[in-house]
């Protein structure tokens, strides 16, 4: 039907270049952003899951980083117990040299000396040894339990206890050496008589044992940080690739889309163009 009033294929036209403009602007956005949901009119599920996975693996991120911070404070302490572990066995050495018959009075003197040093130093590192600025082993960091976040949730937690062997250990330092206990002061553990130097060889392998059981503890926990820390880089990985498929333009589809919505925009627009003119047959019947 010819009217004047009304123009059917034009308002039909009018409405398809509409929708054409919006889905070409859609792609448009996603070509320039790199995204494929830009807003929650995307793909509002996707964005929620995707939101979702961005939160847990930006925890999981945080919760590697922690896991190398803990590596490091624990090889720290492990570090400090080797050296403990070395100066105990030049004390046993010395110990078990004065106990000897041919050993006089000034040679034990002499070693005890040294002894005394070594008592002095092992105060020194027990004391003084620092992590992060933080007093780290006796009455210091891991003289409690500490807790150390693995994960993006509150329940992903590890924790390391040494509060037992440092305690053991520092009650074992202090029976073998006076000078442990009190640096400014010297002891007769092993100048005093042979006797006296061969009764210390016992607490020194307790004292030796007991470096020993904390380093074994600390290395078992550093390792399960190691493997926590791989864990989680697996899961990241495999996160963000899937946050990756939700989120993410496929360049080759939208292009695609996106030469197809202007094809249809330039022919909406030239069909514009042919249906306006429409109302000029109608002057022509009237001539």
């Amino acid at each position: 039907m010819l009217s004047l009033h009304t123009n059917a294929a034009s308002l039909s036209t009018q409405v398809s270049l509409g929708k054409t403009q919006s889905a070409l602007s859609t792609s448009q956005s996603r070509l320039g952003t790199g995204f494929r949901v830009n807003s929650a009119m995307d793909d509002a599920a996707g964005l929620q899951i995707a939101t979702r996975m961005d939160a847990q693996n930006r925890g999981m991120q945080v919760a590697m980083r922690n896991t190398q911070n803990g590596i490091s404070m624990l090889q720290t302490a492990e570090g400090s117990f080797d050296e403990v572990s070395s100066m105990l066995l030049r004390m046993k050495d010395l110990a078990t040299q004065a106990a000897d018959g041919t050993s006089g009075t000034s040679d034990r003197t002499a070693m005890q000396n040294e002894y005394d040093e070594l008592g002095k130093q092992l105060n020194n590192i027990m004391t003084n040894t620092k992590y992060n600025g933080q007093q780290l082993l006796k009455a210091g960091t891991l003289a409690a339990a500490i807790t150390f976040q693995i994960g993006a949730d509150g329940a992903d937690t590890m924790v390391v206890n040494t509060s037992t062997g440092l305690t053991t250990l520092d009650t074992a330092l202090s029976g073998i050496s006076a000078s442990y206990t009190t640096p400014t002061t010297g002891g007769t553990e092993i100048s005093a008589s042979g006797t006296a130097a061969n009764g210390k060889l016992a607490g020194l392998n307790s004292a030796i044992d007991a470096v020993g059981a904390l380093r074994a503890q600390l290395g078992a926990a550093a390792n399960r940080l190691d493997h926590t820390y791989n864990n989680l880089n697996n899961v990241s990985t495999n996160m963000t690739q899937a946050r990756g498929r939700i989120m993410d333009v496929d360049y080759a589809t939208e292009t695609s889309n996106m030469t197809a919505k202007q094809m249809l925009m330039q022919a909406g627009t030239s069909m514009l163009k042919q249906s306006n003119s429409m109302s000029q047959m109608v002057l022509s019947l009237m001539q």
